[in-house]
């Protein structure tokens, strides 16, 4: 609590000093004037001294309260005000078949779910989006700061949500960014993870895509998921339940793809590389803003005025009524 007029504070010493004077000079006079006087001093009723007491007491007391609203108390609250503008993030999941390998526990998939709804935690006031992709790639999840609800999307993605004929990178790329370019937002990232090559999709070239990227300021990260050699999958044969797929992963333009837009390529050969990836993702693209304090002022002077006239007219009702005297 503050008071925005603390200077009236200053009377409640003056008024207190004043107060026990006005009190005691009567009393000392008396005394003095008993002493040469021999007249029996009378005693006063109880009905006399609270009368007394109450009337004194009670004015004091209201006046104090008085001076209090006059010096003005307000509660104040503070509350930080988050950046008018943060970073819009597109993260592109790769959920064609060879996502299935087991290299990556429980698989490359599951891997990079979990990977990235940790990396979701850990962001404020930026909007995220999801793509997924396979044969092609759908929106699935538009620009929002409804973090539980990224989290739900992501956890809804499965294998083959699309489609397992091949892997579309250059159509994932090109859906966040009709996604993405128009936005005001500071900086505009998309994260693209796959553990295999562009083979299909309206878009062939992936670098193509990645520099129309970069004429609308969009920087893209790219993620390698897959170990080195040969990977188990399960092949749904009860025969023969886990087969091996070689690794397919095309560094190289996944690279390009990168260096042309002003990001970092970054190789996961373990669900431990994947979490650090993300964190390092992280810290490189923090909003960074200058925090706004928002204080807001309720003032309490009613607390303390009303109480007084309250107080002033309980005094003034009991003088004229129960401690009235009578001539």
């Amino acid at each position: 609590m503050i008071f925005k007029n603390y200077q009236f504070l200053y009377l409640i010493p003056a008024v207190l000093a004043a107060a026990i004077f006005l009190k005691l000079a009567p009393t000392i006079a008396k005394k003095a004037a008993l002493k040469i006087s021999f007249d029996i001093p009378q005693i006063e009723t109880l009905k006399a001294q609270l009368s007394n007491i109450l009337g004194y007491g009670g004015r004091l007391i209201a006046i104090i309260l008085i001076i209090i609203a006059l010096a003005r108390p307000q509660e104040v609250s503070k509350s930080d005000i988050p950046p008018a503008k943060g970073v819009d993030i597109i993260l592109c999941l790769d959920t064609s078949y060879s996502m299935a390998a087991l290299d990556f526990k429980p698989n490359r998939l599951e891997a990079a779910k979990k990977a990235a709804a940790d990396f979701i935690k850990k962001r404020s006031n930026d909007r995220i989006g999801i793509v997924v992709f396979g044969e092609t790639a759908i929106m699935t999840c538009p620009l929002t700061l409804d973090y539980p609800a990224i989290t739900e999307f992501i956890d809804t993605v499965y294998l083959n949500m699309i489609d397992n004929a091949g892997t579309a990178i250059g159509d994932a790329i090109m859906t966040a960014i009709n996604h993405i370019k128009e936005s005001s937002a500071k900086s505009k990232i998309i994260i693209l993870l796959t553990d295999g090559r562009s083979n299909t999709g309206i878009i062939s070239d992936p670098v193509y895509a990645a520099k129309t990227a970069e004429t609308f300021d969009i920087k893209i990260h790219t993620i390698g998921t897959a170990s080195k050699g040969k990977a188990e999958i399960p092949t749904n044969d009860p025969f023969n339940p886990i087969g091996y797929i070689n690794e397919d992963l095309d560094e190289a333009t996944l690279m390009e793809i990168s260096n042309t837009t002003g990001g970092k390529f970054f190789r996961a050969k373990s669900h431990k590389d994947l979490e650090e990836i993300y964190s390092l993702i992280d810290s490189l693209e923090k909003t960074e803003f200058d925090i706004r304090i928002f204080s807001n002022y309720r003032d309490l002077y009613p607390y303390f005025l009303f109480p007084a006239i309250a107080l002033l007219l309980i005094v003034f009702l009991l003088e004229k009524t129960y401690f009235m005297r009578i001539p």
